[in-house]
């Protein structure tokens, strides 16, 4: 490097060696950034590749865990059906033996509104403690306990 530098010196002289070496780096720079983005892109294609060979992969055995999957459906639909070929239960709706019917059981709501959120602590656990389920305000509250007249 040496030698090429004390070349340079004479050959083009020490007013414009600096200039030139200021524009000969920038170049060394501009190909060592074009050779990296090639090396990028070779690497990205190579990566591409791999990964339509693994979702390939992938997806084969995924059919061949479907196909299983339907195989040993229609198999247990098959055992299923001669299991059950000769259990005939009477349905709820179906008439009885002397033509009566059966009522299917009246909804019922549930006792509880949806709206309202639900504490963890149950209510007669609170009750028991004393813990005030509903906030009061002063006024409210001297109201309440206010003699009546």
């Amino acid at each position: 490097m040496a030698l090429i530098g004390a070349v340079a010196l004479i050959v083009i002289g020490p007013e414009k060696l600096p200039r030139v070496a200021r524009t000969v780096g920038t170049l060394l720079g501009k190909a060592q950034r074009y050779v990296a983005d090639v090396k990028a892109e070779v690497n990205r294609a190579m990566d591409v590749d791999e990964l339509k060979k693994m979702k390939e992969t992938v997806e084969s055995a995924g059919r061949e865990v479907e196909q299983g999957i339907r195989e040993t459906s229609a198999s247990f639909e098959k055992d299923w059906s001669e299991a059950t070929a000769g259990l005939d239960a009477p349905h709820p709706d179906d008439p009885l033996p002397d033509g009566g019917w059966t009522p299917a059981p009246e909804y019922r709501r549930p006792n509880k509104n949806w709206r309202v959120k639900r504490g963890a602590t149950p209510q007669w656990y609170k009750a028991r403690q004393g813990v005030r389920r509903q906030v009061q305000s002063g006024a409210a509250r001297v109201a309440r306990f206010r003699p009546k007249r």
